[in-house]
């Protein structure tokens, strides 16, 4: 039972972590004017690296080739048709208020979690203090996919509030897989190989669809270099989160 109350803790520290974009009210709207583009860059990047580094790795070290990279196929089409159907239901006339892309984020992010949960329930399962190695690996790329998610909801737009509340509710599916994996340990694997690779699909469509393309609607060649930058950054640091993964 106490392993238990632990891990829920771990979950909701992780999932607290949605919470850092409230660093932007501390700063004027022309200052996040200028980094929310930056943002978008390094979330384009840590989505991409989240994918191909952390996400279908994984996956392939429980299954097939063939059988993972039809799942990233599917989560590529799930999201292209979510996206289209968005489009459709958001937009009229042609106006659209809020980018559709925002959806398919927190639905991602949503899924993302849930697997991070999972992990987190199993791991303190097996003892407290690896779960607590586990959960510092875990918020150690949560932080800046969180900084990138809060940036990719306020450039589609939602205000900063809405980005806030909706960020945290989507995060609250860590704790949901914990409650899950700690549970259910013995088939962890079996349950979420089947959403790592579809998440990984969703990532992969979100920043090569979506938010790159963004990036090229850039003209200023100080600023298209700095997205680069960014860009990289958010790649780098998932792939250090990789390096020191133990789970």
């Amino acid at each position: 039972m106490n392993n238990f109350i632990w891990s829920i803790g771990a979950s909701v520290l992780v999932s607290l972590i949605s919470l850092v974009g409230i660093v932007s009210f501390l700063f004027k709207d022309k200052f996040i004017d200028t980094i929310l583009f930056l943002l978008i860059g390094f979330s384009a990047g840590a989505l991409i690296a989240g994918a191909f580094l952390h996400l279908i790795p994984e996956a392939l070290e429980s299954s097939s080739s063939n059988f993972v990279f039809t799942f990233v196929i599917l989560g590529f089409i799930f999201f292209f048709i979510m996206e289209k159907y968005f489009h459709w239901r958001h937009c009229h006339k042609g106006v659209c208020d809020v980018h559709a892309f925002t959806y398919l984020n927190l639905i991602g992010d949503g899924i993302h979690n849930f697997t991070d949960g999972l992990v987190i329930g199993a791991s303190f399962l097996i003892s407290i203090h690896f779960g607590i190695i586990t959960t510092l690996v875990i918020t150690l790329h949560e932080i800046p996919q969180e900084m990138g998610d809060f940036g990719v909801l306020v450039y589609g737009g939602f205000n900063k509030f809405k980005a806030l509340y909706f960020n945290f509710i989507t995060a609250l599916t860590c704790v949901l897989g914990t409650i899950i994996g700690y549970l259910v340990s013995d088939n962890i694997k079996n349950f979420s190989l089947f959403l790592m690779p579809l998440t990984a699909g969703g990532f992969i469509y979100i920043a090569a669809c979506d938010l790159i393309p963004e990036l090229h609607k850039q003209s200023d060649l100080k600023r298209t270099a700095l997205s680069m930058l960014a860009f990289i950054c958010g790649v780098s640091f998932i792939l250090l989160a990789r390096l020191l993964d133990v789970h």
